[in-house]
């Protein structure tokens, strides 16, 4: 009996203090939290919790105005804002599709005090109409990452360098770098490449872009191909040469067109397709659609425009005591007599005047007053490197090419 009596009390013991626990934790959870344990959120400067945020993005046909107007603003007030931000807020560049955000009081009604127009990813602009109404601009810290990647080529150079995790628009940049060395359309699939870049990211996590090419390689036609920029003393934009210091762009571009075909070659015996016998033909034919742009193959000066009845439109360059060139057939002429042009410039258009068949550029080449055929000259480079700036063009590229001769021996590795 008394130990059924000591069982029964141990049992009551239990169940009571296990229900006043559960009591406890009940009244512990309806318990609304402290002040304190709130987690404060903090953005764009501001301690978020003291307002009502609201963001929104710009519509189309939005601005400040309207926006403003919505949050009980009237006219009057809007010109005065307008007017005292003018200097460093420029309402005329809010644009459609852009975040915006609104803090407002925690009043009864909720007067807006700040607006923060995020642009870009850059940063942002504040608008405040707290005590004295007045804008800024806050810019995220900007911080630059070197990266090198190397890979194969396998269908266009874009998407391979792409599947390799730099932007594919890296090509376009580099067949402009590399036009005098490499034929970016004659690549085999197989062909290795790398590229070293410095990338910049804002707050040290967003990609914003490539901000420069360090240097490259590309195994072209069995042969080992480096570039890297360098910038001399007096020059506003850096120029690519080779591992050995040898200026990667050479006097002349290989012909006056980008896209072209050529119909027929230099020969001192070649049956003309109009005149209808065999003659000298003292020129290089380039077809292309009617109106291609014709670009100068060297810096120079025009010494001849004009027009005949067998060259039709053409301009004549001298680029320096040695060299001058002709372009026959325009449609239209770009250029005038003593005018300076650069290489690459457009000077003129294709067309089919004079003795010609079809749309094309009859490109001729003198060399010491003598017209020889352009496309079997070993032609000059236009800048030598001098031989103070060599021992420091080679430190500086010595760790770039290590980086990217590295790269490619981990590729072949794996």
């Amino acid at each position: 009996m008394k130990s059924y009596q000591l069982i029964i009390s141990l049992f009551l013991v239990i169940f009571i203090s296990c229900s006043k626990k559960e009591k406890e934790v009940a009244i512990a959870e309806a318990k609304p939290k402290k002040e304190a344990e709130i987690k404060p959120e903090f953005a764009y400067g501001f301690s978020l919790n003291e307002y009502h945020v609201e963001r929104d993005t710009i519509e189309r046909g939005d601005n400040l105005s309207l926006i403003l107007a919505r949050h009980n603003y009237d006219a009057t007030e809007i010109h005065d804002i307008v007017a005292k931000v003018k200097d460093s807020f420029d309402v005329r560049k809010m644009k459609a599709g852009k975040a915006f955000t609104l803090l407002k009081s925690k009043e009864t009604i909720p007067k807006l005090e700040v607006l923060i127009y995020e642009p870009d990813q850059a940063g942002f602009q504040v608008l405040d109409f707290r005590d004295s109404i007045h804008a800024y601009t806050v810019n995220y810290p900007v911080s630059y990452k070197e990266k090198t990647i190397a890979g194969e080529i396998n269908g266009s150079l874009s998407a391979s360098i792409q599947n390799e995790g730099l932007d594919p628009g890296l090509a376009a940049a580099l067949a402009k770098r590399f036009a005098w060395t490499i034929d970016f359309f004659k690549f085999e699939r197989g062909d290795k490449f790398a590229i070293s870049v410095r990338e910049k990211y804002i707050n040290d996590s967003i990609y914003v872009g490539t901000e420069e090419i360090l240097g490259a390689y590309f195994e072209y036609k069995g042969k080992d191909v480096y570039g890297f920029p360098y910038k001399r003393a007096g020059e506003n934009e850096a120029q690519f040469f080779d591992e050995n210091g040898q200026q990667m762009r050479t006097m002349f571009l290989k012909s006056p067109l980008k896209y072209f075909t050529i119909t027929s070659k230099f020969s001192k015996n070649r049956f003309h397709p109009v005149q209808k016998r065999f003659k000298a033909h003292n020129g290089t034919d380039y077809a292309a659609p009617h109106g291609t742009p014709i670009m100068t193959t060297a810096s120079g000066v025009v010494i001849e425009t004009g027009r005949t009845s067998g060259n039709g439109n053409y301009v004549k360059i001298k680029h320096d005591g040695m060299y001058t060139t002709q372009y026959l057939h325009m449609s239209k002429i770009l250029v005038r007599r003593g005018q300076s042009v650069a290489q690459g410039q457009t000077i003129g258009k294709v067309g089919s005047t004079g003795l010609a068949t079809g749309p094309h550029v009859c490109y001729r080449f003198w060399k010491n007053g003598v017209q020889v055929d352009p496309l079997k000259q070993k032609l000059p480079t236009s800048l030598i490197m001098d031989k103070s700036d060599l021992p420091n063009y080679l430190a500086q590229i010595k760790p770039i090419k290590k980086a990217i001769d590295d790269k490619i021996q981990e590729k072949l590795e794996n």
